[in-house]
């Protein structure tokens, strides 16, 4: 993931790279900038969609576009396709998938989220419904979009929104479902919430808002046809986007200690578990958020970026400070080409206290 690709820029800028420096990988793909694939991944292809090796680390940033042949020049080994599976921290050793053994000095986890999945129960794996991580994920979402009719995008979250956004693109009859009063209640107040809703209503999107989903239906081809509300409704559907969070992939690393609280992986200021020599950084990483004074995991590229170069830099240097973060999300939707109206948001801190609003949203 991401945070492996800052880590390991972080590294060359300290000479410290070159036959030092292994990235173990269940993807078959050098660390790429992962917000690409629910903004300009999912564009129409007649609307220039992003395709690799256009978005590799670190061209989100600003920097050189790492890709698999700057690890080859250098000097950092690449195991693609070949998670870790287990750990002996006595040993300092790993093993992956196929078998092989990795003995480690340092250990840096950088193994990111996993998206939350519906159970197979309620149809959480039909033929049609789609979950949004990796770059496999959102091929088969585009070969579904490219026939698709109907779309129902689950979650109010920022993943939803992207979606519907470029579902919008494509033309499709679209429909989002949340069970909360207003999209994005973790970040937005009602009132910003309602002025964004307008716009995608402006666009045709549908919502439907505090509805809990009983399960999805399934045709003779067992391909989803529609999600069963509680409440005893449906909504007939073709293809369904599920983006209703993620989970830390803790797994094989749990007993380097785990934060009961918020998940993830418990370290301190400088990304170092309670294991001598073993970190970890992005997603999976509990840390201590100094500004709020309480552990915090961030699901979010800006935290991947520069947990991964705090982490490095305490690693290599005498650079002792504690890591203290801003939590920054951003959001970039409607940006193909022939859209009406473009749309960029960012959000600095927690959604707390009293909001005041400044200015015209028009």
């Amino acid at each position: 993931g991401n945070a492996a690709g800052y880590a390991a820029r972080t590294f060359v800028e300290h000479g410290q790279a070159n036959g030092k420096l292994c990235i173990v990988t269940k993807e078959p793909y050098a660390p790429y900038e992962r917000p690409a694939l629910t903004k300009a991944y999912l564009f129409p292809l007649d609307k220039k969609p992003a395709r690799l090796p256009g978005f590799h680390t670190c061209v989100g940033a600003g920097g050189e576009r790492q890709t698999p042949d700057w690890y080859k020049e250098q000097g950092i080994e690449m195991l693609y396709e070949d998670p870790v599976t287990g750990i002996d921290i006595e040993k300092q050793t790993l093993t992956t998938n196929s078998g092989k053994l990795l003995k480690y000095g340092t250990l840096i986890i950088a193994t990111g989220c996993t998206a939350s999945r519906f159970p197979e129960k309620i149809g959480g794996n039909l033929p049609g419904v789609h979950y949004i991580r990796d770059v496999a994920d959102a091929d088969s979402l585009i070969s579904s979009l490219g026939k698709a009719k109907k779309l129902v995008v689950v979650g109010g979250g920022y993943i939803g929104m992207e979606v519907a956004a470029a579902a919008v693109a494509w033309k499709l009859d679209t429909t989002i479902i949340f069970p909360e009063e207003h999209l994005l209640s973790r970040l937005f107040t009602p009132s910003l919430a309602q002025k964004y809703e307008q716009l995608y209503q402006d666009s045709g999107v549908k919502f439907v808002k505090g509805a809990k989903i009983k399960h999805l239906e399934s045709g003779p081809d067992s391909r989803v046809t529609a999600v069963k509300l509680e409440d005893g409704s449906s909504i007939e559907t073709d293809t369904v986007v599920i983006g209703i969070g993620a989970k830390p992939a803790v797994s094989p690393f749990d007993m380097v200690g785990l934060n009961n609280t918020v998940g993830g992986i418990e370290v301190d200021g400088q990304f170092r578990t309670n294991i001598p020599g073993i970190f970890a950084i992005g997603d999976v990483a509990a840390f201590p958020l100094k500004i709020y004074n309480r552990i915090a995991r961030v699901e979010h590229v800006d935290h991947a970026r520069k947990s991964a170069q705090h982490c490095i830099k305490s690693l290599l240097t005498a650079h002792t400070h504690t890591h203290d973060y801003l939590p920054y999300f951003y959001s970039r939707v409607f940006e193909y080409e022939g859209s009406s109206r473009k749309v960029w948001w960012q959000f600095f801190g927690d959604n707390v206290g009293e909001a005041v609003e400044v200015g015209n949203f028009d």
